[in-house]
């Protein structure tokens, strides 16, 4: 009786000592690799996670397999270029005896969605949903929402997240922005779209950049940042590569406004930075300009969101294959989150659509082009101007001139043809023109191709925060 008493207690200790062995053996893939996800087409496609045992890894997806040696614990195969599919297949990772199995796995275009809250605001919270959700039925559309929370240091896995198809169910609880824009994106090119979604709200972008990125920017030296640095990169961004990407979308500025004119240092040196980090090129970045918010002021002064604007049209001139979109018109006085994200999104994937797909269409609203000023008149030229100009419900408004004080005074403008003239009896020899130079413009210059132009300025006399950082 005495050893069968001890039978029981030494095989369970036994167990308990080889279990977590046995699950630590285990070949794991990284977070990104579940049922539902998307690769992206045309580019090498890495797959990777870790084990703790020497034997090869082998990656099997159609007809293509590939083979990785473990080393130090990780392990990654890298598959050749795929073509893009909407015929589900299998991703199938084996080691010995164990073997993994991702199921319904597409191939198409990856798109990252970046930014804070207007970004992160969900389907349900805003204008249209109800209709967007009950239509939201799509196995051609794939969405995975980054878990969200920072961390001192970079991290290697994404633990906490699934890839799924856009349904009913699942559509509601995702980036507004990111899901119209994908939607449209996919109905346009007919190629399946992957959305990641890695957002949080009230967040600056230097929270978005690495360490390396901010240390090795002399634009940056000395910069405040009272929320931090690189957390939100850290486990939200470095993660997420070397996972193949089409490119990234942007709603982002708003927490940045206190130094409205250093944005530019930052976000330019934040898209150089994931650009980097997913070693993809100079893939497509789309920015959106801030919509309207605050009290509308009746006398021109300077104010943030419009220098806000500013610095993301310049770095949109200042690195390759970088656009901004205008949303002028779906602002809100009172919300900084404005209930109208259809026409933000679909505004992002016409962008795409021109840049990254190369379709021959106007991609945005007009943009400033140049100026000239004669006979006490400033004749202004634009981009995008397309079928022409027009001004929406009634006469141009939103237009400022100024003479050598720079004192700026509101005017009347009018279009001739393909250009915009300003002029005014207070200003009989005009310098410089501004239009919705505000925090809320008030403005109504369109395209005729459907699409609102971007504030700008005309001159480049000093600005409000100019020199903080």
């Amino acid at each position: 009786m005495a050893i069968r008493y001890w039978i029981c207690p030494l095989v369970s200790l036994v167990s308990l000592l080889v279990a977590p062995h046995l699950a630590q053996a285990e070949i794991r893939t990284h977070g990104l690799f579940t049922d539902n996800m998307l690769l992206q087409r045309d580019q090498k496609v890495p797959v990777w996670g870790t084990t703790d045992r020497a034997e090869p890894v082998t990656v099997t997806f159609g007809e293509q397999t590939a083979t990785a040696t473990p080393e130090g614990g990780k392990w990654r195969a890298d598959l050749a270029a795929l073509s893009a599919s909407a015929q589900p297949r299998d991703l199938v990772i084996a080691q010995g005896d164990q073997k993994l199995t991702r199921k319904n796995v597409l191939v198409g275009d990856v798109w990252l969605c970046g930014g804070q809250s207007n970004m992160q605001w969900e389907v349900h919270q805003c204008a249209g949903a109800q209709e967007a959700i009950a239509a939201g039925l799509n196995a051609n559309i794939r969405l995975f929402t980054v878990p969200r929370e920072g961390d001192a240091n970079p991290r290697t896995d994404l633990p906490g997240g699934a890839w799924s198809e856009a349904t009913p169910e699942s559509v509601p609880s995702f980036s507004a922005v990111g899901y119209y824009f994908g939607r449209d994106l996919q109905k346009a090119t007919g190629v399946p779209v992957g959305l990641i979604s890695s957002n949080i709200g009230g967040t600056t972008a230097e929270r978005w950049m690495s360490k390396e990125a901010i240390d090795g920017n002399t634009e940056l030296q000395g910069m405040s940042a009272p929320q931090g640095r690189s957390d939100l990169y850290n486990a939200m961004i470095a993660p997420l590569a070397p996972f193949g990407v089409k490119g990234a979308i942007w709603y982002q500025g708003e927490s940045n406004a206190d130094r409205p004119y250093h944005y530019r240092h930052v976000l330019s040196g934040m898209i150089r930075d994931w650009r980097k980090t997913f070693a993809s090129g100079d893939f497509p970045f789309f920015i959106v300009e801030l919509a309207p918010f605050t009290a509308i002021v009746g006398e021109p002064i300077d104010q943030e969101w419009a220098v806000v604007r500013e610095s993301m049209q310049w770095v949109a001139n200042a690195l390759p294959s970088v656009d901004t979109v205008s949303i002028v018109d779906v602002g809100d006085q009172n919300d900084i989150h404005p209930q109208q994200k259809q026409p933000v999104g679909e505004r992002l994937s016409r962008a795409a659509r021109v840049l990254a797909y190369g379709e021959k269409m106007i991609p945005a609203g007009p943009e400033y082009a140049s100026v000239a000023f004669k006979d006490n008149k400033a004749v202004i030229t634009f981009k995008n101007v397309g079928a022409g100009l027009e001004a929406k419900d009634g006469e141009l408004k939103g237009f400022t001139i100024a003479g050598e004080n720079g004192q700026f005074y509101n005017t009347t403008a009018s279009i001739d043809g393909d250009t915009v003239v300003v002029s005014s009896i207070k200003v009989l020899t005009p310098k410089a023109v501004r239009y919705g130079w505000a925090n809320y413009p008030v403005v109504n210059l369109w395209n005729k191709d459907g699409l609102p132009a971007s504030p700008f300025r005309t001159d480049d006399w000093p600005i409000i925060q100019q020199d903080k950082k």
